[in-house]
């Protein structure tokens, strides 16, 4: 009998052990593709129903799971940790990519104080009603406080640039996104330390250096990259995107190795790249688009995997308590301590207030504590995902109404096509589209009112679903979409013209109007 047994566990053992084989693979293949192609189909859904993607893709992950249908148990939480920090720092190399410099330039003091002192003044607020009003040690109550803190980069960049927000609140709540992963993830480290706490002035000390070291390389690389990548012909167009994600994540890897911000760096690196004018840039926008939701895509699944929804019941009402706290008196503290010295409207600073939108992150940074063995990191992995979920369900789709009831609208913008032409590249020009919605008052203006400098030209009018090239007399009307060829020195002050005709109409240069926001 004792054989017996012993030779059914070691047939069990070497089962387990045995090496992958083509057919695992070609089964593990399936499942991926699989669960790409349900996700995909899962953006179509959100979009039209108002539902945040992550929703969706943690939905996916957690029917995978353990307590649903697919039965998988993952209880890995340092390969989620280590996989989660790989996908975030594809998520911001590629929101590096499209923020532009001219938007984020204004707002750079803003978003510096918002990512830094605010980050504090939330962490305090809401470690002070975790301990409080829901009972948690001081050192849970600032991990929680810390974890949370953190604007989420993928939600505020796939939110921010649906809604037409001036550039000053899109260019100050992106930059914040983007600077505020790296004094929060020392914050986390260092409150889920075995050890004692540090001091508040050396833990500030450690921010201030790793972020001044993570910005000179990211600087650095993203310089150097970009005159790389002007300067050396590549065999092949399609090698341009690669080489451009390659650059960035060498500044993550390079600033980490030097004990500097490495989130910071590739942020960085990737917005100077994305601002210098490569080549083949339609490609390399579209393939980190597509990296991006890739590393989205897997990053939910992941942590819907890792979460066990029968274990969240007790963790509900701390999360809606904690969450409370920092949506309605940390966040609106932070932002009104921050933006007050420079003068930002109020109906900014409310909207600001309300878009500090969580995701991913803080349910990544919640790891940090399992893989510490801090006690009780299970309860706060738990709450983290249930106030992460609850309040970006009511931030997010409710967004765009608060910009409306606020007043708060950025006019239109003319959007690059971004379509990979070698002529429109060689001439450097762009070819934009700029729509007329019912309010426009470019509705009546002949073509030849616009008066766009030269070098811009109107080439195509839509109308009804139908197309024609316009001739100067013809008159713009609701619901065209104009499609506008532009050279490089000019396309700025085209798409401001537009933007002032669509605001002031056929006299918006002698009336004061101008395109600016």
């Amino acid at each position: 009998m004792y054989l017996c047994t012993h030779a059914r566990a070691c047939a069990r053992a070497r089962e387990r052990e045995r090496p992958l084989t083509v057919h695992d693979l070609n089964q593990l293949l399936l499942v991926c593709s699989l669960v790409l192609l349900v996700a995909v189909a899962a953006v179509r859904i959100s979009s039209r129903s108002g539902l945040p993607s992550l929703l969706v893709y943690l939905g996916i992950g957690m029917l995978m799971g353990q307590d649903g249908i697919g039965g998988i148990r993952f209880d890995d939480a340092e390969l989620t940790q280590v996989i989660g920090y790989a996908a975030l720092v594809v998520i911001l190399a590629e929101g590096g990519l499209g923020t532009k410099w001219k938007e984020i330039k204004p707002a750079l003091p803003a978003a510096t104080a918002l990512a830094l002192v605010g980050i504090g003044i939330s962490v305090g607020v809401t470690a002070a009603g975790a301990h409080y009003l829901v009972g948690l040690d001081w050192r849970q109550a600032l991990i929680i406080g810390a974890v949370v803190s953190s604007t989420d980069a993928a939600a505020v960049f796939s939110v921010l640039r649906k809604i037409p927000l001036p550039a000053r609140v899109t260019g100050t709540l992106e930059a914040e996104s983007g600077f505020n992963d790296a004094p929060v993830v020392i914050l986390v480290v260092a409150f889920s330390h075995s050890g004692p706490m540090e001091h508040w002035y050396v833990l500030v000390g450690e921010i201030a250096l790793e972020l001044a070291i993570g910005a000179a390389i990211g600087i650095a690389v993203g310089f150097l990259g970009s005159w790389g990548l002007r300067h050396v012909a590549l065999p092949a167009s399609g090698l341009y995107p690669i080489a451009v994600m390659a650059i960035a994540v060498t500044a993550y890897a390079a600033g980490a190795m030097a004990h500097g911000s490495g989130f910071l760096a590739v942020y960085l690196a990737a917005m100077v790249m994305g601002n210098a004018k490569l080549p083949h840039w339609p490609a390399t926008r579209g393939f980190a688009d597509g990296v991006g939701w890739i590393a989205q895509i897997g990053m939910f699944v992941l942590l819907g995997l890792l979460v066990t929804p029968s274990e969240l019941g007790d963790d509900i009402l701390p999360a809606l308590v904690i969450g409370l706290v920092l949506t309605m008196v940390a966040r609106p503290l932070g932002v009104l301590a921050c933006l007050v010295p420079f003068r930002v409207p109020w109906r900014e600073q409310a909207l600001m207030s309300w878009a500090g939108l969580r995701g991913a992150v803080p349910i990544i940074l919640a790891t940090i504590p399992m893989v510490s063995g801090v006690r009780d990191s299970r309860t706060i992995f738990n709450i983290v995902f249930v106030l992460v979920v609850v309040y970006t369900l009511l931030q997010g789709p409710t967004l765009p109404w608060l910009a409306r009831k606020l007043n708060i609208g950025g006019g239109q913008e003319a959007a690059d096509l971004g379509i990979e032409s070698a002529p429109l590249e060689r001439l450097r020009g762009h070819l934009l589209s700029f729509g007329i919605p019912e309010e426009s008052k470019m509705h009546g203006v002949e073509i030849n009112e616009l008066r766009l400098p030269a070098g811009a030209a109107v080439t195509l009018v839509v109308r009804d679903g139908k197309s024609f090239v316009p001739l100067p007399t013809t008159v713009l009307r609701r619901g065209d979409e104009l499609l506008v060829v532009a050279t490089d020195p000019v396309r700025d002050a085209a798409e401001n013209r537009l933007r002032a005709v669509a605001a002031g109409g056929k006299l918006a240069g002698w009336l004061g109007t101008n395109g600016a926001n």
